[in-house]
């Protein structure tokens, strides 16, 4: 009776597994699918695999890439750099906000900023948005330094909202860090800075990669804050803002706007399929230390 109860059980949980797996996949398979057809069919049955074809999705393709107005090189360009600098200077100033909180920890002001840091994950972006703007164009004024259509003021922007989760993931993963290993490097003549860089830093290589790959993913896709920081018409755009490019008031090209967001999901879903494992670990590991 035991055993077919668990036989029942997993067949339940199998099938509720594969709904949320299609539920989850179906818009993926939509854009997926649709890349491969031409306008016509995709407005007649976008669902369907009618008008599928390999040399469509080429010409598509060619279509998106040489196209203008969507400058495809250079919105990776834009991307490219806008994510690898974010993400580097996260991972470096992320480290060193939670080595200092997580050693700090029974100090009042460690756990203020730290609890400063928690509440601010859980303000949405809308209520930020609308004063973001013009926050960001006094802020620029003020120091000197353009902070709209800029990348400097997109990756500025990215540092902030993407600092808490961050510190919150290091700061439990350095907490279960040794601090003999400290005291030791103290005692042998290490500097504070010599600590963190060569003992510390490289200890967090396993859960710096987990953030690493969250926030890759997140500033890699987000489309909401460079069209607001950036513009659509700016100088410089990411690929899910430069997809816009194929958005009239009136005419959608949907051939040419699911192939163009083909490209710029691609990069994210080879990533996550390869570092899964790691992602998965990485973030076990920050809560039970935490």
């Amino acid at each position: 009776m035991v055993g077919e109860e668990r036989r029942k059980r997993a067949l339940v949980l199998t099938i509720i597994g594969i709904i949320i797996a299609v539920y989850v996949l179906f818009p993926f398979y939509l854009v997926v699918m649709n890349s491969f057809k031409v306008q016509a069919d995709i407005v007649a049955s976008p669902i369907s695999l009618k008008g599928v074809s390999f040399n469509q999705f080429v010409t598509n393709l060619g279509a998106v890439v040489n196209n203008s107005n969507f400058n495809f090189w250079r919105a990776l360009f834009s991307s490219v750099v806008i994510t690898v600098v974010s993400l580097a200077l996260l991972a470096l100033f992320g480290a060193m906000a939670g080595w200092v909180i997580s050693r700090n920890n029974k100090k009042k002001w460690a756990t203020v900023i730290y609890m400063v840091f928690i509440a601010s994950m859980i303000i949405p972006f809308q209520v930020v948005m609308l004063p973001l703007v013009s926050t960001f164009r006094d802020a620029g004024n003020f120091v000197g330094i353009p902070m709209l259509s800029t990348i400097p003021g997109i990756i500025f922007a990215y540092c902030g909202f993407g600092g808490a989760m961050t510190v919150f993931i290091l700061t439990g993963f350095i907490k279960g860090v040794p601090y003999d290993l400290e005291e030791a490097a103290s005692i042998d003549g290490c500097s504070p800075e010599g600590t963190f860089f060569k003992i510390i830093l490289p200890l967090l290589k396993p859960v710096i990669t987990t953030v690493t790959i969250l926030n890759g993913m997140w500033i890699w896709n987000d489309y909401l804050l460079p069209s607001m920081l950036l513009g659509l018409n700016g100088k410089y755009k990411t690929l899910p803002v430069a997809v816009q490019a194929f958005v009239g008031s009136y005419v959608k090209q949907w051939d040419l706007i699911l192939t163009a967001a083909l490209l710029a999901i691609i990069p994210m879903i080879i990533i996550f399929l390869i570092a899964q494992k790691q992602i998965m670990n990485g973030m076990i590991e920050g809560a039970v230390k935490g």
